[in-house]
C-alpha cells in the first residue's frame, strides 16, 4: 500500500514561511491498495489539495473514512472538488458514528450560514456503509477500527494489506483515559509489529502541565508506544499549530539522539504535508 498524507497539523490549520516544510493543512490520509482502490482517512483542509489531485488524474471512485468529527477533522469536506462531479462515486464510512450521524456531521459543515452550497447539492454519487466494531475490507485492504481516547471518542485503525500494517492513531492521549478510551496497553498491543505507525504527538513534556485531558499525547508517549509494540517506523502526527518548522527539526534532532542512546531500534520522524509511504 502506499500511504500519502495531506495533511497531518492539529487543531487548526496554519500557514506562512515558518510552516513550509512540514505544512499546515490538517488531517487528511489517503492510503491506495495494490489494486488501486483508494480510502481518504479524515477531511481536514489537506482534503482540498487530494480533491484536486483525484479530479485532475480522474479517479472517481473511492472510500471516505473519520476518525471523529472535532472541526480540524471535517473542515475541508465542503471544499473537495469530487463532490461536484456527476462522474464521481464516494463510498462514505460512518467510522465511529451512525449512518445518520455521518451524513449529519458533514451536511453541518455546509449548513447556512456557514457554507453557501448545501451538502443536498452534492453531484457526486454518495453510497453510505455502516462501520463494524471489527475488522472489514476495502478491496485487498483489511481495516482493524479501535476506540481513541479523546473528548468526544472517535476512532483509530489498522490497516493490513500482503502482510505489511500501518497504524494510525492520532489524537489518542495516552496518558489519560477519556470515556471510551482505553489503556495504553491496549494500544502497544493494537500497534504490535506495524511496519508504520502515524502517532499523535502534540505536545512536549512542559506543555503536557497545562493540556493533560485535552486529548492529544506528549512525543515521548509515543516514543514510548512504539518501542513497546516493537514497530520499524514511528510517525509523529497532529503537529502542534504553533511548532515551526525549525522547532520541528530542533525536537526531531533531540529525539534522533534519543532513539540512538537507548537502542531503540526504530527510525522516527515528523509527518509532513505530502510524504509518501510505500509498505
Amino acid at each position: 500500500m502506499i500511504i500519502t498524507c495531506w495533511g497531518s497539523r492539529g487543531s487548526i490549520s496554519v500557514s506562512g514561511k515558518d510552516y513550509i516544510k512540514y505544512g499546515g493543512d490538517t488531517t487528511c490520509v489517503e492510503i491506495v491498495t495494490k489494486t488501486g482502490d483508494t480510502l481518504i482517512v479524515d477531511a481536514g483542509t489537506g482534503i482540498r489539495r487530494l480533491g484536486y489531485h483525484l479530479y485532475e488524474n480522474k479517479r472517481n471512485s473511492f472510500h471516505l473514512l473519520f476518525t471523529h468529527a472535532h472541526w480540524d477533522h471535517v473542515i475541508g469536506f465542503p471544499f473537495f472538488r469530487p463532490l461536484f462531479s456527476k462522474e464521481v462515486t464516494i463510498v462514505l464510512h460512518s467510522g465511529p458514528f451512525s449512518i445518520k450521524g455521518i451524513r449529519r456531521v458533514l451536511a453541518d459543515t455546509m449548513a447556512p450560514p456557514h457554507f453557501p452550497v448545501s451538502f443536498d447539492h452534492i453531484e457526486a454519487r454518495i453510497e453510505y456503509r455502516r462501520t463494524p466494531a471489527s475488522a472489514f475490507s476495502v478491496g485487498a485492504l483489511q481495516v482493524i477500527p479501535i476506540p481513541i481516547s479523546h473528548p468526544n471518542n472517535g476512532f483509530g485503525y489498522k490497516f493490513i494489506e500482503d502482510g505489511k500494517t500501518f497504524v494510525f492513531l492520532t489524537d489518542n492521549e495516552l496518558n489519560y483515559i477519556h470515556p471510551h478510551g482505553l489503556s495504553i496497553e491496549a494500544y502497544i498491543d493494537f500497534a504490535a509489529g506495524a511496519d508504520l505507525l502515524f502517532h499523535d504527538a502534540e505536545f512536549t513534556p512542559q506543555e503536557y502541565q497545562l493540556t493533560a485531558g485535552w486529548g492529544h499525547s506528549v512525543y515521548t508517549d509515543a516514543l514510548e508506544l512504539a518501542r513497546s509494540a516493537g514497530v520499524k517506523t514511528l510517525g509523529f502526527f497532529h503537529l502542534n499549530q504553533e511548532r515551526s518548522d525549525q522547532q520541528l527539526d530542533r525536537l526531531m534532532n533531540t529525539v534522533s539522539q534519543d532513539i540512538q542512546k537507548n537502542g531503540y531500534g526504530f527510525d522516527c520522524l515528523a509527518v509532513g504535508c505530502g510524504m509518501r509511504f510505500k509498505i
